[in-house]
């Protein structure tokens, strides 16, 4: 069974970047889009980012301008570029790989932003 594993997450200032990255254990055939998604206490998971197999991004209202997400395929790893970083963007964030068959998710990883 093919994982996704994330890494990159950690405490940093307010203002600060970090670089996300979701790496797949083996190979995925037919992804047709690979998301971002972030869950902060109390509240329910939201779509962050989006990019699809054809390179099309989406990106939530909250994080435009700031976050990016690519994909480097012969690397089989999506990356989650976070500048301007706020507090309120603490949260868990989970990488989701979904084909026409099946859905993948990591385990996650915290990022935490102080003020």
């Amino acid at each position: 069974q093919v994982q996704l594993v994330e890494s990159g997450g950690g405490l940093v200032q307010a203002g600060g970047s970090l670089r996300l990255s979701c790496a797949a254990s083996g190979t995925i055939f037919h992804i047709t889009v690979m998301d971002w998604y972030r869950q902060a206490p109390g509240k329910q998971r939201e779509l962050v980012a989006r990019i699809t197999s054809g390179g099309s991004t989406n990106y939530a209202d909250s994080v435009k301008g700031r976050f990016t997400i690519s994909y480097d395929n012969a690397k089989n790893t999506v990356y989650l570029q976070m500048n301007g970083l706020m507090p309120e963007d603490t949260a868990v964030y989970y990488c989701h790989f979904s084909t026409p068959y099946n859905i993948y998710q990591g385990q996650g990883t915290q990022v935490t932003v102080s003020s």
